[in-house]
């Protein structure tokens, strides 16, 4: 499951482990072609949090991380960024690039 996070939450939401967090707005069509694939990998991968942010009613964020193209997918762990992949891409390639940097117990 994909959860909304915003500016007020977002530090205490991805502060501890593995978060995925899509950048989008909601006029963005590679950003809606995007949405159902970041839902299957949050079904399929429980170890990682997935979360959302609109970035046109949270500008501190997008400023904050240098967003300047959506899709922004943004991987952190502890609260500190790891990697990020900017565009649409295929399920196999969000679910290549997690396996590459996500370290399992």
């Amino acid at each position: 499951m994909v959860k909304e996070t915003n500016e007020n939450n977002f530090d205490n939401d991805i502060k501890d482990g593995y978060s995925v967090v899509d950048y989008h707005a909601n006029w963005c069509n590679p950003c809606r072609m995007v949405a159902p694939v970041i839902e299957e990998l949050a079904d399929e991968m429980r170890d990682i949090k997935f979360f959302k942010v609109d970035v046109e009613e949270n500008m501190a964020l997008s400023d904050r991380f240098g967003i300047t193209s959506i899709p922004a997918i943004y991987l952190y762990k502890d609260g500190k960024l790891v990697d990020k992949i900017i565009g649409a891409l295929p399920k196999v390639n969000f679910k290549r690039w997690l396996s590459e940097n996500v370290q399992t117990a």
